[in-house]
């Protein structure tokens, strides 16, 4: 112990020193001037300089090496003489800063389509806070991707807020987001998150970005009640309505649970002064989201339920004016909302759509300017499927590459009409590309119902006709086309009869052929071929070519 040093004396902790003449001396002469001043309801800043202005006529009468002694001492006398005489008039007098009443909610101002080319905004007023809320409609592309040790998932939803200095009055720099405004952003988001479509039937990736533009009470709530007015000017069909308040409360320091007052929309002075920050926020029928910072050792289920009750009242006020501005979600998106449209496919047809290293898809996207993915998705039967989604601004575009796209996916039918295109003519007709990558052979003969003596005379690469499939072959799966089909046929039209072949003739059996193996009576007066040996002729003997013919090459 002694060579870790661990066996000296722990150090005591330096506490405040304290001089009870002095408290006592803030006390007679600022707890009055301090309690008129909170009586008198004067807005934010005045009140703040109110205030202060008590505490340094206090101290002018201290000389400047006094103050150097007792000046930090009289500063936190005063802030419990402050508190004290706040605490005191919402008790007593059920007044507060303002002048509201417990129960009452600040005046609200909003407003829908603030920005003229967002997808969607609002600015939502409480008072002294307002919030400028935007949303932005993405593609599975622009999602929040998590890749965390035990997750990795895609957000289809997120909600981003910030809190610049200015909002308070304050002139510093900005910098990156802290713990206040992750934390006050992931408020907001698990509020408004229970009520975004998800996907399938709402495939759009929603952004939310809440821009605090001044501050006296709660942001996260005003953010909450912005992102949910902004979501319903950008078309976004929420489930339903979200709004948020955030509640106070006073309690007696000796009696907390007999005297205590409980107050709706607080103050940023009734929370940096009171027991209880509670956050709640929810639709007319629920709660979705909530959060509490108390500073009491606890609350009995009396208090709890009464803040509850009180909190639905005044989130449904809020809501009421909320619905005035818009009573529900937009029926179209914009104008310039760019559009998706979501189909599923056969799994086996993935490949086809992507084509050999991404040249069909992309292909595509630079003809009709439109943006797919592809996603394989399980059915949760062990199958998969193919889940497509076209995102574009041109509606004519995207259809052109929802119909290309139901196209590569689609079977051939015997019986069915196709529109395609002559891709090649030959001397027997011409093939028809009925569908992407699907071609047929439409034979001279199933032109028209009189003879056609050239294909050419009808048919050129590139024109569109009208076709019928007759028939897939099962073995080849070649397919076999027809104009004629699609035509009345003539009256009194009879069909061509094929030429019969020619009489070939008996077959080939014994003496009957022609000049056959009936060779006769052997002659015997031919001398017969002794054994002696004679020189033959080479089989392949070359000779000069005979005179008037042409040489063999």
């Amino acid at each position: 112990m002694h060579e870790l040093g661990t066996d000296v004396n722990k150090r005591d902790y330096p506490h405040d020193e304290e001089d009870e003449d002095l408290r006592k001396a803030v006390h007679e002469a600022c707890y009055s001037k301090c309690y008129e001043l909170a009586k008198s309801a004067k807005p934010k800043h005045e009140r703040e300089d109110g205030f202060n202005a008590i505490r340094d006529e206090f101290k002018a009468g201290f000389s400047e090496e006094d103050l150097e002694v007792k000046g930090a001492m009289i500063d936190r006398y005063y802030h419990d003489v402050e508190k004290e005489a706040m605490r005191n008039l919402v008790l007593d007098e059920g007044r507060r800063l303002d002048g509201r009443a417990t129960n009452e909610v600040r005046p609200i101002w909003c407003e829908v389509d603030y920005l003229p080319c967002a997808h969607g905004s609002a600015i939502f007023t409480r008072g002294e806070t307002q919030s400028l809320a935007t949303v932005t409609l993405g593609t599975k592309m622009d999602m929040k991707e998590m890749d965390e040790v035990l997750i990795q998932d895609d957000q289809q939803f997120v909600l981003h807020y910030n809190f610049p200095p200015f909002a308070t009055g304050e002139a510093k720099p900005q910098r990156s987001v802290g713990r206040r405004e992750i934390g006050h952003g992931n408020l907001a988001m698990r509020a408004l998150k229970p009520v975004i479509p998800t996907a399938p039937e709402f495939p759009y990736a929603v952004r939310v970005v809440s821009d605090i533009l001044e501050s006296n009470g709660s942001s996260s709530m005003a953010s909450v009640c912005g992102g949910c007015l902004a979501l319903m000017d950008a078309g976004v069909k929420i489930k339903k309505p979200v709004a948020g308040v955030a509640m106070g409360l006073i309690t007696d320091e000796v009696h907390p649970n007999d005297r205590y007052a409980i107050l709706t929309d607080i103050l940023g002075d009734e929370d940096h002064l009171g027991d209880m920050d509670f956050k709640v926020t929810g639709t007319k029928d629920g709660i979705t989201a909530t959060q509490m910072d108390i500073k009491v050792d606890g609350l009995s289920y009396e208090v709890l339920e009464k803040a509850l009750e009180q909190a639905r009242q005044g989130r449904l006020h809020i809501m009421g004016e909320m619905l005035k501005t818009i009573p529900e979600p937009r029926e179209d998106f914009k104008p310039f909302v760019p559009r998706m449209v979501q189909i599923e496919i056969p799994a086996e047809f993935i490949g086809a759509v992507i084509g050999k290293g991404g040249e069909t898809i992309q292909g595509m996207q630079k003809e009709f300017g439109t943006t797919i993915t592809i996603d394989e998705v399980d059915n949760g039967d062990g199958t998969t499927k193919g889940v497509v989604d076209i995102f574009g601004t041109d509606k004519a575009a995207m259809d052109a590459t929802l119909e290309r796209i139901k196209g590569i996916c689609a079977v051939p039918e015997a019986g069915q009409v196709y529109h395609g295109k002559v891709v090649s003519i030959l001397e027997f007709g011409a093939f028809i590309e009925i569908l992407p990558g699907k071609e047929g052979l439409l034979h001279v003969s199933e032109i028209a119902w009189t003879k056609t003596d050239k294909v050419e005379d009808v048919l050129k690469v590139g024109d569109e006709v009208d076709v019928k499939l007759l028939e897939i072959d099962a073995k080849t799966g070649k397919m076999r086309l027809s104009m004629r089909a699609l035509t009345e046929k003539p009256e009194g039209y009879v069909e061509p009869k094929r030429a019969p072949r020619g009489d070939r003739g008996p077959r080939r059996e014994g003496g009957d052929r022609k000049g056959g193996n009936d060779r006769g009576e052997r002659r015997n007066d031919r001398p017969r071929r002794d054994n002696a040996e004679r020189p033959r002729k080479p089989r392949f003997e070359e000779s000069e070519p005979k005179q008037n013919e042409p040489d063999v090459f």
